[in-house]
């Protein structure tokens, strides 16, 4: 079992999954197997201080709250400090519930990516995004083929 979680984080794989809490309960196996190399991710993916990270991981029930304060922060564009606040006075409701609170209309792509779990934890700042529609294909815009 160990060796698989080692395997899943040495290949860097995406964490997809059908629902949210899919999502989280996947995301907090990879982090209790290697709760540094998380915080260092989580820190890369939403330019924030290691110091910022492990302050959010030091006041949330599990590893996974943690990626969803920052991720919450960049849908919303509020700083993580504000989503964390909103996270404490909530504390037993879900993160659909924390989604509206913020600003997130039900609805809205933003909440279905949310309750869909639509999120991935690459370590990498600005990821790719792989949904469709949103690759680099071979688009008829301006600069490619007539004048």
């Amino acid at each position: 079992m160990r060796i698989l979680a080692v395997a899943v984080l040495a290949l860097g794989l995406q964490l997809q999954a059908g629902s949210l809490d899919e999502f989280l309960n996947n995301l907090n196996v990879r982090a209790q197997a290697d709760r540094n190399g998380f915080a260092m991710q989580v820190a890369s993916q939403f330019h924030v201080g290691d110091a910022a990270v492990r302050l959010v991981l030091g006041d949330v029930r599990e590893p996974a709250d943690a990626f969803m304060v920052f991720q919450m922060a960049e849908m919303t564009g509020r700083p993580h400090r504000e989503v964390l606040d909103v996270y404490r006075s909530r504390r037993g409701k879900g993160w659909g519930e924390l989604a509206k609170e913020l600003g997130i209309k039900p609805g809205s792509a933003a909440f279905h990516r949310l309750k869909n779990g639509d999120f991935r934890l690459s370590g990498e700042a600005g990821a790719p995004d792989d949904r469709p529609g949103r690759g680099r294909g071979k688009g008829h815009g301006k600069g490619h083929g007539r004048d």
